[in-house]
């Protein structure tokens, strides 16, 4: 079972990089700007989403992109009651931190970081 659990995880970060390689990132949301529902929250990191792909809430698949290696940030929102990933392309361990501080800055919405 362990043997089986490493290849998939394998399996699962080359699917990852092939989802993201083949996909355009759009940002729409650059760093420095506010939310266009809540103005009073800033992007400390630039976001987005990959063109053609869709998530739990419909769209495109979320990312973060900074300027470090691939992770993934899953989140669970209890006022939009639903979760998502969230993939961080090119994240320093700096920009890690503020995205995670960012999806765990209230009580409605909760994140853990996945590490490759």
């Amino acid at each position: 079972f362990e043997r089986d659990m490493n290849r998939y995880d394998e399996d699962f970060w080359k699917a990852l990089d092939e989802l993201v390689n083949n996909s355009e990132i759009i940002i729409d949301r650059p760093k420095g700007t506010s939310h266009p529902k809540y103005p009073d929250f800033i992007y400390r990191v630039d976001y987005g989403y990959l063109s053609d792909t869709s998530s739990m809430d419909g769209a495109g698949i979320d990312v973060w992109v900074g300027s470090g290696e691939k992770k993934i940030v899953c989140i669970v929102d209890l006022m939009k009651r639903d979760s998502e990933i969230k993939i961080l392309i090119g994240c320093t361990e700096e920009e890690k931190s503020i995205v995670y501080e960012t999806c765990n800055e209230t009580q409605f919405m909760k994140g853990v970081l996945i590490r490759r």
